[in-house]
C-alpha cells in the first residue's frame, strides 16, 4: 500500500463509485465519486490523510445537499412544451361523421381521428366544433 500514492487510491474509489452510478442511475453515487476525485486532488498536493477525508466528506455532502434538491424539483416539473397526444388535449376539432358514445370521426390538427363523446348520451353532428378532452389509444374523447 505504501508503494501506491494516496491519490491513486482516491481515483480507484471514484471509479468504483462510478460503477453503481451507471448501473443504478442513482446520482448520489456520482456525487460521492466527485468527492473522491476532489480528495485525489488534495492527496496529489501532498496534504494529510485527515484533510483528504474531510475534503471527500465536504464535497460529497455539499453536492448531495445542493444538487439533489434541484434535480428532484426538475424531475417533478411537467415539460413546458407538450408533444404527442398531450399536445392534442384541449384542442378544437370539427366533426366529420356523427360522434356519439359509440364512435364517430373528427378532423383534429389536420388529421382524421376516430372519436367518441365523453357523455354517452350526447351526440355531435357533422360540422359541429368539439373540444378534445383526452386521447385513449387512437380515439379522441370529445365534449
Amino acid at each position: 500500500m505504501n508503494d501506491i500514492d494516496a491519490w491513486v487510491w482516491w481515483l480507484v474509489g471514484a471509479a468504483a463509485l462510478g460503477i453503481p452510478l451507471v448501473v443504478t442511475a442513482m446520482p448520489e453515487f456520482g456525487m460521492l465519486a466527485a468527492g473522491a476525485a476532489a480528495a485525489a486532488v488534495v492527496a496529489g498536493l501532498g496534504l494529510d490523510v485527515v484533510i483528504q477525508v474531510l475534503v471527500f466528506v465536504a464535497v460529497s455532502v455539499a453536492l448531495i445537499a445542493v444538487v439533489r434538491p434541484i434535480a428532484a424539483r426538475h424531475s417533478l416539473q411537467r415539460p413546458q412544451l407538450a408533444t404527442g397526444v398531450d399536445a392534442l388535449k384541449g384542442k378544437q376539432a370539427v366533426v366529420l361523421e356523427r360522434v356519439d358514445g359509440s364512435g364517430g370521426r373528427i378532423k383534429l390538427a389536420g388529421e382524421v381521428w376516430s372519436a367518441r363523446s365523453l357523455d354517452t348520451d350526447r351526440a355531435y353532428d357533422v360540422g359541429q366544433a368539439v373540444d378534445v378532452v383526452d386521447i385513449e389509444g387512437a380515439t379522441a374523447i370529445v365534449i
